[in-house]
């Protein structure tokens, strides 16, 4: 097809209702079944739904909360990890990852990551490790999972615990092993546009720990057991009945959808293959869950330009990495303290990825971009 510029043309990022349209009869019944029975808070529904998880995860475990940031701050405080203690993360993260450490009184300690895979590069790990250290947190950004193997012995030798921010990567593996199910705690957002999406916020917390799932259980209902008498200090922080309700119908979905999401993928890769940007980067070991697609140019800032005028939504994760936040200034980074992570925040860009976008859609993104390399080499 030769590009042109479509006014009637717009592709979204994400368009839930498509997803919704398609299974509308089943989320309907299953919220119209929480609104008979009334039993809002931690209805039955909850304990359902986080049998399926932990069963899907390959976790003994699952521990439904009231968001993806919650999952992570109720996973630290369930270690016990508090003030003055260090937690090793990545600084190209959403913003949650960091917040939760500190909102525990920990501080972020910031390993630079691969440039291929945007995770966490575990050589990078080791230099960060003190004797304040307690945990590490490798994000498995866009729905693929950090290289856990060298991770989980790196923590091992160390003594450290490891609580993998799965918030991107539900339906992703390693090595066959589930995201979510290597570290001692996995932490995952229900955020309405994650690959497994609630209506509303939503998270869960899986572990093969017995006492860590009871410590949780109590922490989310505001540290109480039994009720009005508090052995700790928790939070109020359950996963809702309605969202529940409908996390168990679209779990059902979920495989399909991830499916979906590598053959989009896929076509994206194999159409843009010569252009002057690097496409995404499967890593051997891993099965991508494709919860965005992300490719990196040196142009990226006016590639988005080009792509936002022809109607197609794009976005930067992110912009800014954790390190060079205005609020983390205290901890002292600076940009070229961790380069590879500098470089990636001012060259990748998302482009719209979801099981229901057309190839008609894809096709219309693919010429774009071409049309824009095109012109730019002119």
């Amino acid at each position: 097809m030769s590009f042109a510029v479509s006014e009637k043309t717009r592709v979204p990022l994400i368009d839930l209702k498509r997803q919704y349209n398609g299974i509308k009869e089943e989320i309907n019944s299953a919220i119209q079944d929480v609104l008979d029975s009334q039993a809002f808070i931690l209805g039955p529904q909850v304990k359902e739904f986080e049998d399926l998880f932990a069963s899907y995860c390959n976790t003994k475990h699952a521990i439904g909360v009231s968001s993806g940031t919650d999952a992570l701050l109720l996973a630290l405080k369930s270690l016990g990890i508090g003030n003055g203690d260090e937690v090793i993360t990545t600084p190209f993260t959403f913003f949650a990852t960091v917040e939760s450490i500190c909102n525990v009184g920990a501080i972020p300690v910031f390993a630079d990551i691969d440039p291929e895979s945007y995770n966490i590069k575990p050589s990078s790990i080791e230099n960060c490790i003190s004797k304040k250290t307690k945990a590490i947190i490798p994000v498995h950004l866009y729905g693929q999972c950090s290289d856990m193997d060298p991770i989980l012995e790196i923590a091992k030798r160390h003594d450290l615990k490891v609580i993998e921010d799965s918030a991107q990567s539900v339906g992703a593996e390693y090595k066959g092993r589930k995201s979510g199910s290597m570290g001692d705690l996995g932490c995952f957002s229900f955020f309405p546009s994650k690959n497994l999406g609630g209506m509303g916020d939503g998270g869960m917390v899986t572990c093969n720990s017995k006492e860590i799932e009871e410590l949780i259980q109590m922490l989310r209902i505001h540290g109480g057991k039994p009720k009005n008498f508090h052995a700790a200090l928790g939070i109020n922080g359950r996963l809702d009945t309605l969202q529940a309700s409908v996390l168990i119908k679209k779990l059902g979905h979920l495989d399909h959808w991830c499916d979906e999401r590598r053959q989009k993928a896929s076509y994206y890769t194999e159409k843009m293959e010569g252009l002057d940007l690097v496409t995404p980067k499967i890593m051997g070991f891993n099965k991508h869950a494709f919860h965005l697609y992300v490719i990196r140019t040196k142009e990226r800032d006016t590639l988005m330009e080009h792509l936002k005028a022809n109607n197609i939504d794009c976005a930067v994760y992110y912009p800014v990495p954790q390190h060079l936040q205005k609020c983390m200034a205290y901890l002292g980074y600076k940009e070229g303290d961790l380069p590879q992570t500098d470089l990636a925040a001012k060259e990748t860009l998302a482009l719209p990825i979801f099981p229901e976008i057309t190839r008609e859609e894809q096709d219309y993104v693919i010429e774009a971009v071409k049309d824009f390399f095109s012109t730019s080499v002119q």
